[in-house]
């Protein structure tokens, strides 16, 4: 039986919802279950992964540490829209974890390769 490719995508911002916070549960726990597993960082969501929040204003659990345990969990496919980060001025060096970046065209081949795609 071959896995599913499932892929989370990732657009909210990190904090003033709890869906970012509920995306790398789902990805941590899914990881025990299924090494084909794909993240993706689109419009907003790739301030998931930009240091230096503080989310004590919101009243939120900071989560943002838990983004290293991916290398942990082997989840090893973590895709970043490299139009959202120029669009936002960001540089892959800011980023908390290593990731590849994607063109617009490449995201969309990666996506169309998953089995089922989850949105957060």
């Amino acid at each position: 039986m071959t896995e599913k490719k499932i892929g989370i995508i990732n657009t909210c911002l990190p904090h003033g919802s709890a869906q970012g916070r509920e995306s790398l549960d789902l990805t941590l726990a899914l990881s025990a279950f299924n090494e084909s597993l794909s993240l993706f960082f689109i419009g907003d969501g790739v301030y998931q992964l930009l240091a230096g929040h503080t989310p004590d204003e919101s009243l939120q659990k900071h989560f943002q540490p838990l983004f290293k345990m991916l290398d942990l969990y082997d989840v090893e496919n973590i895709y970043v829209c490299e139009q959202s980060l120029l669009q936002r001025v960001i540089k892959q060096e800011q980023l908390l974890i290593d990731v590849t970046l994607l063109n617009r065209a490449q995201l969309k081949s990666k996506l169309a390769l998953q089995d089922q795609l989850l949105s957060f």
